[in-house]
């Protein structure tokens, strides 16, 4: 079977899982012969051999399952930076880079502490730290196997001033008090439809009580302590939850309180600075 051929094969089999049947194709492919978009139709006509046509319908049946593609890849790009992924953690979402550009824009002095809370694969931690090098960040998650997966990626990009460990939250750190602190808590209320599309994932990085409002009210509340004067706290949140999450930072005592849309022109985080 050529590519042009397989192409339109794989699409018109993706369309009852994917929103982008032909884009999926096309990462499938490129990921299997290690090649770019750009190769796929330079040369259609290219014959698969029996390994790769294997190795591609093996893809295909997962998909074709639910199966997003960063778990069947092991793999997948946050803010430009590759990223080792598994089942114990989310995929790393575009709209999460909305947290990490905010976060950018401080210009903290060299040296600042930062703490990314529920860190996961380590994506936004690790976007902060390969974009600031002079800045020391702090990575924490409840779960030995993403705090594993976090270093691993650390580790594969070589990146030093990150230290990732496991605590709850802010229980498991020593005293110490952060100049911006970031978050990508669960905010998903346990009844929301849309959790139906995310079996794959682990609901205890997704669902949260309290209409999806409880881990955001934890952090909120125990931050100031963690905060220097004059310290940022930026959290991602759901798309109907900014106006819940400003008020819970204003009686928390933060100000310049605001909150940033995503690229789909939906509310996505919000922010304060302790004074």
């Amino acid at each position: 079977m050529t590519l042009a051929l397989w192409l339109q094969h794989a699409a018109a089999r993706l369309v009852k899982q994917s929103d982008q049947p032909l884009h999926e194709a096309q990462l499938m492919l490129c990921r299997e012969l290690a090649c770019q978009k750009s190769y796929l139709y330079t040369y259609p006509e290219r014959l698969l051999d029996a390994q790769a046509f294997t190795s591609l319908e093996e893809m295909l049946q997962r998909r074709e399952q639910g199966e997003p593609l960063a778990y069947i890849f092991g793999e997948w790009h946050f803010y430009g930076l590759p990223l080792a992924v598994a089942p114990c953690t989310l995929i790393p979402r575009p709209d999460t880079e909305i947290l990490v550009e905010q976060a950018l824009r401080h210009p903290l002095p060299a040296g600042s502490q930062v703490l990314d809370l529920g860190t996961g694969t380590g994506a936004i931690a690790l976007a902060l730290a390969a974009n600031r090098p002079d800045w020391q960040l702090t990575a924490v998650d409840y779960h030995p196997e993403a705090v594993a997966l976090a270093q691993r990626n650390a580790a594969a990009l070589a990146l030093n001033n990150v230290n990732v460990l496991q605590s709850s939250w802010f229980s498991g750190l020593p005293s110490q008090q952060f100049a911006l602190i970031v978050s990508n808590p669960p905010y998903i209320e346990p009844a929301d439809p849309h959790l139906q599309a995310l079996t794959y994932e682990p609901l205890s990085a997704l669902v949260a009580n309290e209409q999806g409002l409880a881990d955001l009210q934890h952090i909120v509340q125990a931050a100031p302590a963690y905060l220097l004067a004059g310290g940022w706290l930026w959290l991602e949140h759901g798309y109907n939850q900014a106006d819940a999450v400003k008020a819970m930072m204003l009686a928390a005592g933060f100000s310049q309180v605001s909150s940033v849309k995503d690229y789909g022109n939906q509310w996505r985080i919000t922010g304060g600075q302790l004074i």
